[in-house]
């Protein structure tokens, strides 16, 4: 593996150097022009079934910034192969606020590729950024805009959202990128057509992976900003007002204790709120990006979750298994969902889901002890927070107790841990819990006050 100061040293510049708006009969692409000088070029494209699409003018210059906007949030992943010192962006213009606000963007970003990569850098050091490009040209005013696009990712958390949306007399489209088959089925469970589904392909450039092979440095890259710029460019060229994303209370929580690195900062309020000011100081689409779910927490996701039958064997979290469509039973994804769902649904139905007993793997007890706190470090997945584990865990304890239940080995051995002291006797912070602090507009917040 090659060192963060080697690569530094090696390649000290990385340029952003245009991207591309091609139209075709049936699709729109955008590309991006990106190099590490002195190593490669990289060239990632996002394409668009022009049926998925109801408004395109490719000089408005709401859709040129978002295009743009794209390239600035894909280039993290390009980036972080060398980690040079300078980026250069030729393809725009940029104020020196907004350099600050990337620089910000990346930094906490990528805070768990800094971590897991054993590097030690700054804010201020870790990158400086030079704005080479033109001003984008003045163009038509906004349009008229109503309705909602759900981004899904075929998980629990966009079904609620789904499913609490449908309480709404407003135009609805489901958002996917890159569709697998438990977005499909959850998109088709909800009730959405096919005229009702955005749908892109999103192609990373084949040299980023070779260089991966080759040792340059790799990691965690803040996924949910594209989410946050693509939704808001698609649900634009649909005419929707709001993009309705599913981000919980429960993704604020850091992900090493005592620390800000967090595996979901992307998904945190902080980033919605500098999301939400960005979009309306330096692109102004008309377009309002939220978290519906942002004042719940993860148990109360998985208790509303659950009402949900008719979802319950088609949904997946599981990245692991992602490909082949199944939770790989194995991965801290897997266990935290087991462990959330396990108080709201029977044993018999948990195993099915699963296609196995979760809490009867001995393998699986070191995720155990990084989920509930018992070691510093939770793991870099998008799992709900140390507290609410350790609630859902011991109601589930209680439930059997009450049932004279056998318990099974990681609640055995859960109940071993200081944790259980801790928390057995705790009453439930989540019966009626609602976080405040968040940007839900008031057309929506009956919906999640009333749960």
């Amino acid at each position: 593996m090659k060192t963060f100061t080697q690569l530094r040293e090696q390649f000290p510049l990385f340029r952003y150097q245009n991207y591309h708006i091609e139209e075709a009969p049936q699709t729109i692409s955008f590309s991006y022009d990106f190099e590490i000088v002195g190593l490669a070029h990289f060239h990632p494209k996002w394409t668009i079934d022009r049926r998925h699409v109801s408004y395109f003018d490719r000089n408005d210059e709401i859709i040129q910034k978002l295009v743009f906007s794209i390239g600035m949030v894909e280039l993290s992943s390009y980036w972080k192969i060398t980690c040079s010192p300078r980026v250069e962006i030729a393809a725009a213009a940029l104020h020196e606020a907004q350099m600050e606000w990337w620089k910000k963007q990346y930094y906490w970003g990528l805070g768990e590729f800094f971590y897991t990569n054993g590097i030690d850098t700054s804010m201020e050091d870790f990158m400086h950024i030079q704005a080479l490009g033109n001003e984008f040209a003045p163009t038509k005013g906004k349009l008229a805009l109503d309705g909602c696009l759900i981004p899904v990712g075929g998980g629990k958390d966009s079904i609620v959202t789904m499913e609490l949306l449908k309480r709404m007399d407003q135009r609805q489209f489901a958002y996917i990128i890159n569709g697998r088959k438990a977005t499909a089925d959850s998109v088709r469970i909800a009730g959405f057509d096919e005229a009702h589904v955005v749908q892109v392909t999103r192609i990373l450039d084949p040299n980023m992976l070779q260089c991966n092979k080759e040792g340059y440095l790799n990691g965690h890259t803040p996924f949910s900003a594209l989410v946050a710029f693509s939704g808001t460019l698609f649900a634009y060229m649909n005419r929707l007002r709001y993009v309705v994303l599913s981000n919980e209370d429960s993704a604020n929580e850091s992900t090493v204790e005592g620390t800000l690195i967090n595996h979901q900062y992307s998904k945190s309020f902080d980033f919605e709120q500098d999301f939400h000011a960005y979009e309306a100081s330096y692109i102004a689409s008309g377009v309002s990006y939220f978290s519906l779910l942002r004042g719940w927490s993860e148990f109360q996701i998985a208790e509303e979750f659950a009402k949900h039958t008719q979802y319950h064997m088609a949904f997946r979290s599981c990245n692991a298994g992602s490909k082949q469509d199944i939770w790989c039973g194995s991965c801290p994804k897997c266990l935290f969902v087991y462990l959330i769902l396990a108080p709201f649904v029977s044993e018999k139905e948990i195993i099915t889901m699963f296609g196995e007993d979760l809490l009867e793997k001995e393998s699986l007890i070191d995720t155990l002890e990084k989920l509930i706190g018992y070691q510093r470090e939770k793991p870099f997945e998008c799992v709900g927070s140390r507290a609410e584990i350790n609630t859902a865990i011991c109601m589930q304890i209680a439930q059997r107790k009450e049932r004279n239940l056998t318990i099974p080995l990681l609640l055995r051995h859960y109940m071993s841990l200081p944790q259980y002291e801790q928390y057995k006797e705790k009453e439930n912070p989540y019966a009626h819990y609602f976080n405040e602090e968040n940007l839900i507009p008031e057309p929506f917040l009956d919906l999640v006050k009333e749960g």
